[in-house]
């Protein structure tokens, strides 16, 4: 069952990212000069991110930084992916959206030296988003997904340990004997049937 849902999914979002980051840099000016696709609210301008997420950048060598980081992250996911319950649909798919974004990503900086292709710009006037592109947005959806089904998963966990707790510390009813040597609730069925 996981795996219908992750690799669909994983190649769905890697071609659409790499195909509209083609796209970007074969049809925008590299001058970064936007075109208008809603008005002022969404653009696509050409950007190449050498750093980050958001234009986090570590000078000279971020892109072999970010290699690493990436794959030691793609690691993790896929530990995660492999510990999660076949029928856990939420964080099956939250998983498989940062997985992919990662591995578009990683992509782009296994390809140039430039960076990673961003082409998505949205805000109004001279407010604006940092530009992004589609494997951004898996990355952000899933990572949002995966921690609010971590979180729940935490919840649960506590209750479970807290309800195992209560239950090993409440007292267990044990049948005493009365002072004649026979339990008390014979005595009193007894009793009852000698009236």
């Amino acid at each position: 069952m996981k795996a219908v849902i992750f690799w669909p999914v994983l190649l769905v979002v890697v071609i659409l990212d790499v195909l509209t980051k083609t796209l970007a840099v074969t049809l925008l000016a590299p001058s970064g000069i936007p075109r208008e696709v809603l008005g002022n609210g969404v653009r696509l301008a050409l950007v190449y991110n050498p750093g980050a997420a958001f234009g986090l950048y570590l000078g000279q060598y971020s892109r072999w930084i970010f290699l690493v980081l990436t794959a030691g992250a793609l690691v993790v996911l896929w530990r995660l992916y492999r510990q999660t319950r076949p029928g856990d649909l939420p964080r099956v798919v939250a998983v498989t959206l940062v997985t992919s974004g990662a591995l578009g990503n990683l992509i782009d900086r296994i390809r140039t030296d430039r960076g990673v292709v961003d082409f998505i710009d949205i805000g109004f006037g001279t407010s604006r988003w940092p530009t992004f592109n589609i494997a951004d947005m898996a990355v952000s959806g899933g990572a949002l997904l995966l921690a609010w089904v971590l979180w729940n998963e935490d919840k649960r966990t506590a209750a479970l340990t807290e309800q195992a707790a209560s239950t090993a510390t409440a007292p267990i009813a044990v049948p005493t004997p009365s002072p004649g040597g026979s339990l008390s609730s014979v005595q009193s069925r007894d009793a009852g049937d000698s009236t």
